[in-house]
């Protein structure tokens, strides 16, 4: 049931409650680490959000190697929710930042990879085209 959705669809519910519904700032300071250079580094809301985004499309990779009928469904949402980023980025004034504007690509690159992984493994299942593995 659980992979019947995309994943990323948190991510994007996560920036928009942080992005209308918050008081916190893509830019804050989460925590700070003493490097052995003797540089101070810091990660932003904004970075730990990528991240979790990244891990989130990474998920949805591994979903996409499933052939199926469900994997067809799934797409097709990866789809509308690229769309929909797409769409907010461009007319929500909230949504126009570099944080919001790389969640795009990354749903972008869900939606390119799944289609091209489920092309490429039903290609190897069911032996479609010449052997050139």
């Amino acid at each position: 049931m659980l992979t019947k959705f995309p994943f990323l669809i948190f991510a994007v519910i996560g920036y928009n409650a942080i992005a209308f519904f918050s008081s916190l700032t893509w830019d804050m300071t989460v925590f700070e680490v003493a490097m052995v250079s003797g540089v101070v580094w810091r990660l932003s809301l904004s970075d730990i959000f990528l991240v979790v985004s990244l891990f989130l499309l990474f998920i949805e990779i591994l979903k996409a190697t499933h052939t199926g009928a469900s994997s067809l469904f799934d797409h097709a949402l990866s789809t509308l929710l690229f769309v929909f980023c797409l769409v907010e980025f461009l007319l929500v004034a909230k949504a126009a930042t570099s944080t919001f504007f790389i969640l795009t690509i990354i749903t972008l690159i869900d939606v390119i990879a799944g289609f091209s992984i489920t092309i490429r493994a039903a290609r190897r299942d069911f032996a479609v085209g010449p052997d050139r593995y």
